[in-house]
């Protein structure tokens, strides 16, 4: 048992705890957000307390484990098994920080504030848990668990086709988790497995396993999971129904954590557990990436709504996660390394620039009640705070040098290169495309005169400055000092280039 036994555990399901104190206990609108505050700022803390206390310099890979056998059968155990490593302590402290944002996001929710800000923690906990699981059985319960609470915040309190785009979110997604089960118990009907243990199969990986079913198979049924969870071309378009009828803290938590679930799979599974048949797939990666970036930020340049917009632009920019993940293909541990770090930076950093642009734009549309760019215009001069928070995000978005976005898209480059010079040269067109787009919603929305009708609107209020101000800080921070998270992310990426190389 070591000093930090426990912490994990405490920081998933917390956010369950707080749901069902709303449930058993609120009876007053004004309690309900004064309790999510709480949990979710604890939550927030305690993730900010796991990632420091995280020792990337340790011999010993995943740490803070708890575990216990949780149901024994003469068919298979499962174990309760959460720990940390390098990959997932930087997502577990993006999972509190932006929990922690969505709820002031929600504090104008009238709706069903209850039944609301239920549903938000038991998101938590679930996204909490997919990061920290390394038993697959419990990976699996929170991936799905995930569905439930993301289906009923869309179809209710969304706008628009709400109901379309939360059960087209919920076909789609629950299609990939399928594929992802089959893959599972493939796995686990090995004769040499017999167990739902990922750190055994992310310390030895796949490559000497004899399978009943061929392992290229098992790979791509993961495989197809995780990238419609990114998700990629062309199995993208669940994405921007979901974005634009999805409330502004459903986004926020939709761009920021829920997409990088698929980029942590990616990373923790194929990679990590099958790194033979992801090098022979390593072109595969790199065509589906330079597609995903560049006919993306085509899809985004064509948008008139601003969450459209930024729904696009996510394909786009998961689409640099895929182009890391293809720098195994050089068969180089310094270039490896350089890539995936890179890949593992995008999901912390767009997490953040996305959150960061979906809440700028929900404030915009709370006041102007209209997204459709050619109507809106002028309105850095009337609302100079929110419009300020949107163009960090935008030029943290386009990649602009001492920005967070800059350091995962030049590691991502600079990975990829060796391995497929010409798909990363077209890739880095992508980030052409983004400035174009990004530059033209400034000039669209933001700057020339100001219409008739927004001249009196409002700026951010108090609370509603404090998540911008944090998501600022952290872009910023991230932009200037990255080793901070870099470090982390190396440390947990070290061990899979060993693998791959050994």
């Amino acid at each position: 048992m070591g000093p930090f036994t426990g912490i994990l555990t405490l920081v998933v399901f917390t956010p369950l705890a707080g749901a069902m104190l709303i449930l058993l206990t609120a009876r007053k609108d004004s309690l309900v957000r004064l309790i999510a505050l709480s949990v979710t700022l604890f939550n927030f803390v305690l993730s900010g307390i796991i990632f420091v206390i995280f020792d990337e310099s340790s011999s010993q890979r995943f740490q803070m484990i708890d575990r216990f056998d949780w149901f024994n059968s003469h068919a298979f155990d499962v174990t309760y098994q959460m720990g940390v490593d390098g990959i997932s302590a930087p997502l577990v402290l993006l999972t509190g920080l932006l929990g922690f944002i969505a709820v002031l996001a929600s504090w104008k929710i009238v709706l069903r504030v209850k039944e609301y800000f239920v549903w938000i923690l038991v998101l938590q906990t679930a996204v909490m848990g997919v990061f920290t699981s390394l038993d697959f059985i419990l990976f699996f319960v929170f991936w799905e668990l995930e569905l439930i609470p993301m289906y009923f915040l869309i179809s209710i309190w969304g706008t628009g086709r709400k109901q379309y785009s939360a059960m087209k979110f919920l076909i789609f997604t629950f299609l990939g988790s399928a594929f992802m089960l089959v893959g599972i118990i493939a796995l686990y009907l090995s004769p040499d497995v017999r167990h739902f243990d990922m750190i055994i199969l992310a310390e030895n990986g796949t490559m000497n396993i004899q399978s009943l079913v061929p392992l290229t198979v098992i790979f791509w049924f993961f495989l197809i999971g995780f990238l419609v969870k990114l998700p990629v071309i062309p199995v993208h378009t669940w994405l921007p129904d979901a974005h634009t009828d999805a409330p502004t803290a459903v986004s926020i938590m939709l761009a920021g954590v829920l997409l990088k679930m698929g980029g942590y799979g990616l990373l923790r599974i194929t990679v990590g557990m099958f790194p033979d048949i992801t090098i022979d797939h390593a072109v595969i990666f790199a065509i589906l990436a330079v597609v995903s970036i560049l006919y993306g930020a085509v899809l985004t340049i064509r948008q008139t709504d601003l969450k459209r917009l930024i729904a696009y632009s996510s394909v786009s920019h998961m689409g640099l996660v895929l182009l890391g993940v293809a720098s195994v293909g050089f068969m180089n541990r310094d270039f490896m390394a350089v890539g995936l770090t890179g890949a593992s930076m995008q999901l912390f950093t767009h997490g953040t620039i996305s959150a960061l642009l979906f809440l700028a734009v929900g404030l915009i549309y709370d006041r102007a009640k209209t997204r459709y760019i050619p109507d809106l215009g002028g309105l850095s001069r009337t609302v100079p705070i929110i419009s300020g928070s949107l163009i960090i995000a935008g030029l943290a978005s386009l990649g602009l040098p001492g920005m967070s976005g800059f350091v995962s898209e030049i590691l991502v480059f600079l990975g990829s290169f060796k391995a497929f010079p010409l798909i990363t040269g077209l890739s880095v067109f992508g980030v052409v495309l983004a400035a174009g787009y990004i530059l033209w919603m400034f000039e669209r929305s933001l700057f020339g005169p100001t219409k008739q009708r927004f001249s009196q609107i409002r700026d951010a209020s108090l609370i509603e400055c404090i998540p911008l101000v944090l998501l600022v800080i952290t872009i910023l921070g991230i932009g200037i000092y990255p080793a901070i998270i870099v470090d982390v992310f190396e440390s947990g990426i070290d061990p899979i280039t060993v693998l791959i190389t050994r």
